[in-house]
């Protein structure tokens, strides 16, 4: 977008900015953790230690068969959805759980999860401006929230990758790359076309602990409050990568609703925007 308004939106916003940075208007908080995990079926199962307070951790070797993890011992399930698309037999349907090594091969895999936010605090700014009937910049304030949440999940991955998981130690990217994704790994969202099914959200948050930690919550419909925040998973595999699972078939809806412990007419209402078919 380019033009005199564009121009003058850019200002605005970085002027804004300066402002939240210099008065503190807002608060940032992210939470990460890193576990044992393998893949089955569509499912990841992730090993968590009895007792802890919602973060796993891991020594940086890169090998993910290396690191001890004998302290991990208490089974979760994620649940994952498969394409089901036409395609050519060399190219196969996506589920995120190909991307986590199979419980049947024998080699402990590992997955990482993450809840970031910026928009602590935000309420009583954004509440000032609506009362003074300035919309502009109380959108204008969401929206620079918004790009905070994200820039920091950006760089929360970046030294996850890095530093705390460590499997691309050497990594050096200018901004460019980054924006492109130019980087080993993918941290896909529920919600979002390779995961759509919002619910997961909730087993991410206990995971986490990302109540105690962020003071973020989730409403009855899987909303993330504070609004500026991002959660989601990292998987490390380099061959992973986003895709949209797209239209469901009753069957995998069926298996999808028995793997989660919850009515199938329960999981049509969650996935009614990829249902095939008509739920009865």
């Amino acid at each position: 977008m380019v033009g005199p308004q564009a121009n003058e939106l850019y200002r605005d916003a970085r002027k804004m900015l300066r402002t939240i940075v210099a008065e503190k208007w807002l608060t940032a908080k992210a939470v990460f953790g890193l576990w044992p995990a393998n893949a089955v079926g569509d499912d990841v199962v992730v090993l968590t230690e009895p007792a802890e307070s919602g973060i796993g951790n891991r020594e940086s070797q890169g090998d993910a068969s290396a690191p001890d993890h004998s302290r991990f011992s208490i089974p979760h399930s994620l649940h994952f959805l498969r394409q089901q698309v036409d395609k050519p037999v060399d190219r196969p349907d996506f589920c995120l759980a190909d991307f986590i090594a199979p419980k049947s091969s024998g080699k402990q895999d590992w997955i990482g999860a993450f809840a970031v936010t910026a928009g602590i605090g935000i309420e009583p700014h954004v509440a000032r401006f609506e009362a003074a009937h300035d919309d502009y910049n109380a959108i204008l304030l969401k929206a620079l929230a918004d790009r905070l949440a994200e820039a920091l999940a950006e760089r929360l991955h970046q030294r996850v990758r890095t530093e705390f998981w460590g499997y691309v130690e050497d990594e050096t990217l200018d901004n460019e790359a980054l924006i492109a994704e130019r980087y080993r790994g993918i941290r896909p969202a529920p919600g979002y076309p390779a995961c759509p099914e919002h619910s997961e959200k909730r087993t991410l948050f206990d995971l986490l602990d990302a109540e105690r930690h962020t003071t973020m919550t989730l409403t009855e419909s899987f909303a993330m409050l504070p609004t500026a925040a991002v959660s989601g998973y990292y998987f490390s595999h380099p061959k992973s990568q986003y895709f949209v699972v797209g239209r469901l078939g009753k069957e995998q809806v069926a298996d999808y609703a028995r793997r989660k412990g919850i009515t199938v007419a329960l999981a049509e209402r969650w996935l009614a925007s990829n249902l095939d078919y008509d739920p009865e």
